[in-house]
C-alpha cells in the first residue's frame, strides 16, 4: 500500500521534487542531532566517566543537594561522609559531576 503511494507521488510530482519535499525534514533532523541529541550524549558520557573515576576522599554533591566526601565505594553504592562520623549510603547515579553543577543557595 505504501509502495503504491510512493509510486503515485513519484509519477505525479517527479523524482527530483519528491526529494525536495523530504529535504526540510532531513535538515530538521540534522539540526536536532547536532544541537540537542549529540551534546546530551556527550554530557552523559562525561558524567559516567566521572562516576567511575570517583575515589575515596573526593568531594561530591548529590542530585538532592547533599554535600559530602566519599568515604567508601562499592559496586554501585557510595558511602558518603556528610559530617564527622555521619555517613550516608547513596547510589552512584545520585552523584552530580562537580560542585558547579549544583545550584548555589541564595
Amino acid at each position: 500500500m505504501i509502495n503504491y503511494l510512493f509510486i503515485a507521488l513519484a509519477a505525479e510530482t517527479g523524482g527530483a521534487s519528491m526529494f525536495q519535499s523530504f529535504l526540510p525534514l532531513i535538515l530538521i533532523f540534522v539540526v536536532f542531532w547536532f544541537f540537542l541529541i549529540r551534546p546530551q550524549m556527550k554530557r552523559q558520557k562525561e558524567l559516567k566517566n566521572f562516576r567511575e573515576s570517583l575515589k575515596k576522599g573526593d568531594k561530591i554533591v548529590t542530585n538532592g543537594g547533599i554535600y559530602g566526601k566519599v568515604a567508601d565505594i562499592q559496586d554501585n553504592i557510595i558511602l558518603m561522609e556528610v559530617a564527622e562520623g555521619v555517613k550516608l549510603k547513596i547510589d552512584k547515579a545520585a552523584v552530580i559531576k562537580d560542585m558547579t553543577d549544583a545550584a548555589p543557595a541564595k
